[in-house]
């Protein structure tokens, strides 16, 4: 279970990232160009997209590196990454695959508490 965490951990940080990068790019063009009526409109909360977009993915690949020696402080950084990503991002067509992953890797890794190795976090 370590392992998959550890597998999907870094692969939604990796998407994340992808995510992140867009997302800060589109509030820093509309800042710069202006708005498009009907096109590209400014977010709500800028602050909260660019801030998202760098955190998030970081907390997904920490915890996901993690995930094998200390599995209970990478499942939590996974799945607070995933309330980042849902919180900020919401649930969308380029969002939906890292927070599931992130998310299902959180669980994962929490639910190691008995690892085939000796050293567990319970």
């Amino acid at each position: 279970m370590r392992n998959a965490a550890l597998t999907l951990g870094i692969i939604a940080g990796i998407i994340g990232m992808m995510v992140g990068f867009f997302s800060y790019g589109y509030t820093v063009a509309v800042q710069e160009f202006g708005e498009i009526d009907g096109l590209a409109e400014q977010v709500s909360n800028v602050n909260l997209i660019r801030s998202m977009a760098v955190i998030a993915p970081v907390l997904a690949i920490a915890g996901g590196a993690m995930a094998r020696s200390r599995a209970l402080w990478g499942g939590v950084l996974l799945l607070l990454s995933a309330a980042g990503m849902y919180y900020a991002f919401g649930i969308g067509v380029f969002t939906i695959f890292p927070i599931v992953f992130a998310m299902v890797a959180g669980v994962l890794a929490i639910a190691a508490g008995k690892p085939d190795e000796p050293k567990a976090h319970f």
